[in-house]
C-alpha cells in the first residue's frame, strides 16, 4: 500500500504549482507530469521505509494520515529539485525530523510493530444496539384515533 497517491499530492498543494514543478522545461504544460510525480512519490516512500522500517513491519497494514502528509511534503521537495523555495525546504526538514522521531519512538503512529492499529486504537468503544426498541405495533395504543 503506498503512503500517498499523486491525487493526494494534488489535494494537498496547488495544481498550478505541481504542473509547473513537474514540467520545469515546459512552460506550456497544462497537466501534472505523472511519471515525474510518481518517481518523486516513490523516492519519498523509499525514504519513509528506510526511516521507520526498523520500528514497524513493512508494508504497513494501514497508512496513517501523518505518513501520507509527510510523503507528499517530501515528494514536493523532490519535484523542486535545485529550485527549492525556503518554505518547501522548511517543510522537508520538518518532515525528516518527524520521521526521525517516529524512528526513535518519541512520536507514535498509533500502530503496533506489525503496522496495524495499536491495542489502544483497536479498543476504542463502539456503540452497538440490539435494534429498534419501539415499533408501530408497540406504539399503537398511543396513537390518536
Amino acid at each position: 500500500m503506498p503512503y500517498a497517491l499523486i491525487a493526494d499530492l494534488v489535494d494537498r498543494f496547488e495544481l498550478d504549482e505541481l504542473i509547473q514543478i513537474s514540467n520545469p522545461n515546459d512552460p506550456t504544460a497544462t497537466a501534472v507530469n505523472e511519471l515525474k510525480a510518481q518517481v518523486a512519490m516513490d523516492d519519498a516512500a523509499a525514504l519513509i521505509d528506510s526511516k521507520i522500517g526498523k520500528r514497524y513491519t513493512l508494508p504497513l497494514a494501514t497508512v496513517p494520515r501523518l505518513l501520507r502528509n509527510l510523503c507528499c511534503d517530501l515528494a514536493r521537495a523532490y519535484l523542486y529539485e535545485d529550485r527549492i523555495t525556503d518554505r518547501v525546504k522548511e517543510r522537508e526538514t520538518a518532515a525528516l525530523k518527524l520521521l526521525d522521531e517516529i524512528r526513535d519512538g518519541t512520536l507514535s503512529l498509533g500502530l503496533d510493530e506489525a503496522g496495524g492499529p495499536t491495542q489502544a486504537e483497536a479498543s476504542v468503544p463502539r456503540a452497538e444496539g440490539a435494534g429498534r426498541t419501539f415499533s408501530n405495533d408497540l406504539l399503537s395504543d398511543y396513537r390518536g384515533a
